[in-house]
């Protein structure tokens, strides 16, 4: 952070350029390790003969309730996609309640009820977990903090240090539709019918993919805040190396880009809550779409881009036939959104 940056910003919490910089600069300074400074979705954690996987998150998404689902199934799926693009398969959950008073015990109830259905359907548990209640206007009706553990297979190895020139780029589908619809459950645009949210685990996905693959997928990555373009600038700084993305390629639903073209935002920078970024060897790029293509949150998947040599940099050729440069997302165009 510069010296005139005093205070926090709601853009400090949009997992853009102002997130790296508090990270980096701030919670670095006091807390940094190396199995922190990996800057992973999940710590990979060596416990006597195996690995396991850890993650932790907060959701403070504002409505609780929005076209697709709710906070709970949204704690749910988010701690379980961090550990399952990390190569995990999930296990365990904590989770811990801080309410508003005032807040009606029917929406509470609802949103425990989710995330029950949801955990039930994946097949984790709520293992541990906390409540605390803080006075009316202390809080905005419901905030939830999860904690994942998952088990790490031994032939699993993800990480920057694997990504290679030729590399290739995949998403498992269309990008922007849980950005879009909380924009228009919180703003009233008269969208919610049109845009649902892709809030989803990806948990089997992302283990068929590893089963096909193997040692050929390099890298995944969950596509939540800031979007599929952050994510991606992410990966070019940590891996020092350039990624060319096509536009043309990236999928977006009709709905969710007519949304984006009304409201003037971009769907690549909107958050996404059940799509994951997957980068494969350069001979396996059709059979990873292929493993995509048969799981249900697979059937619009693309291949988007490519690894190139370079510094961090990121590519976008345009529908025009320009070329223009993706960064990292500045400032915050919708806050709260998990």
């Amino acid at each position: 952070m510069s010296t005139d940056d005093r205070i926090i910003l709601l853009a400090h919490g949009d997992g853009g350029r102002l997130t790296h910089e508090l990270v980096t600069q701030l919670f670095f300074k006091h807390l940094g390790n190396r199995t922190l400074e990996m800057l992973t979705d999940a710590a990979a954690l060596t416990v006597g003969e195996g690995r396991i996987a850890v993650t932790t998150d907060s959701f403070v998404i504002d409505p609780p309730f929005f076209p697709g689902g709710d906070i709970g199934k949204l704690a749910v799926c988010g701690t379980i996609n961090d550990l399952a693009v990390s190569g995990a398969r999930p296990r365990y959950l904590t989770a811990a309640f801080l309410i508003e008073e005032g807040l009606p015990l029917e929406d509470l109830e609802r949103i425990v009820a989710s995330m029950a259905q949801t955990c039930n359907e994946a097949g984790v548990q709520v293992v541990a977990g906390d409540t605390k209640v803080v006075q009316r206007g202390h809080l905005d009706k419901i905030f939830i903090n999860t904690t994942g553990v998952g088990e790490i297979p031994p032939d699993v190895d993800l990480g920057y240090h694997r990504i290679a020139q030729g590399d290739v780029l995949l998403v498992n589908g269309t990008l922007g539709e849980h950005g879009m619809a909380v924009l228009a459950a919180r703003e009233g645009f008269g969208l919610e019918d049109q845009v649902q949210s892709d809030c989803a685990a990806l948990h089997e996905i992302t283990a068929r993919l590893l089963e096909d693959l193997g040692e050929d997928v390099r890298l995944m990555r969950d596509l939540t805040r800031g979007g599929f373009a952050t994510s991606v600038k992410e990966i070019a700084v940590s891996a020092q190396c350039d990624i060319w993305i096509s536009e043309g390629d990236v999928p977006v639903s009709p709905n969710t880009r007519g949304a984006a073209e009304m409201l003037g935002v971009d769907p690549m920078y909107l958050a996404n809550e059940g799509k994951f970024l997957a980068i494969v060897s350069p001979g396996k790029a059709e059979r990873a779409l292929a493993a995509l293509k048969e799981h249900p949150l697979g059937r619009e998947a693309r291949i988007v881009g490519e690894v190139r040599s370079g510094q961090g940099n990121v590519y976008l050729k345009t529908l025009l036939g320009g070329t223009k440069y993706l960064d990292l997302l500045a400032g915050a165009p919708l806050p709260r959104i998990c």
